[in-house]
């Protein structure tokens, strides 16, 4: 028989995390296990090189809400994301790091944001950073940037703890850097984004993926690939249809 559809979907990209996917799944379990909605975990590993695979593979006896997904090779944050959305079941998605930097304790208050708000989804914003001042100021630079391009204002685009509606997410077009701009894209098929403040972390294990060229370079050009959608989606309504 067929599992029953979950409330929550977690999705979460996973490259080189090995050392992080034990405390990640418990620290996930302790804060929704017991909180009266059904949950899956989603984890695509994107080609990791460091174990993380088989360790998804030891931590599933123990945790059997996870469900895997295994990338050939790497492929890129966006398309973990996308490869997650497809195998979702979920009426709600969330969808968050496996560094450990988004803290899993965060994922009922955006999941009640979405519900109490209306909203087709629900961005978290990092309210207290903890990176240090070089991050900081390629992140500062890089959403300025994405926003100023795409007549935004949202607070923090980088942030990865976000809530969708799981109608809403699957039916966006997803390019490679698309991740970053998911907010946008569902106002631009006629969705709208709430924002709640989120915690963050200091990293404790590894090394970010991220430097200044996929922060602030790639999310240049990025952004000016979502400003031609923009420019160019197509925009109506149907007063009334009959057959």
């Amino acid at each position: 028989m067929p599992a029953a559809t979950p409330d929550l979907s977690l999705v979460i990209p996973v490259y080189n995390e090995a050392d992080s996917l034990p405390t990640l799944l418990a620290e996930i379990a302790s804060a929704l296990d017991g909180a009266g909605r059904s949950y899956e975990v989603v984890a695509v590993d994107d080609g990791s090189t460091d174990g993380s695979l088989e360790t998804l593979k030891r931590l599933k006896g123990d945790h059997p809400q996870l469900h895997i997904v295994a990338f050939e090779r790497n492929a890129g944050q966006t398309a973990a994301f996308a490869a997650g959305f497809r195998a979702a079941r979920g009426r709600v998605v969330v969808t968050l790091d496996a560094d450990l930097q988004n803290d899993p304790a965060d994922v009922p208050r955006v999941v009640e944001a979405l519900e109490r708000t209306g909203a087709t989804a629900v961005a978290g914003y990092r309210a207290a950073r903890h990176d240090s001042a070089w991050k900081l100021l390629q992140s500062r630079i890089a959403n300025g940037v994405r926003n100023w391009l795409n007549g935004e204002a949202i607070r923090d685009t980088g942030c990865s703890l976000k809530a969708f509606r799981a109608d809403a997410v699957r039916a966006l077009p997803l390019f490679s850097g698309m991740h970053r701009f998911l907010p946008t894209l569902i106002k631009m098929h006629g969705g709208t984004v709430a924002e709640v403040p989120v915690s963050h972390r200091p990293r404790r294990f590894g090394v970010t993926k991220y430097g200044m060229w996929n922060r602030v370079f790639r999310s240049l050009a990025d952004a000016f690939a979502v400003r031609w959608m923009q420019r160019r989606a197509l925009t109506y309504r149907v007063r009334e249809e009959l057959e």
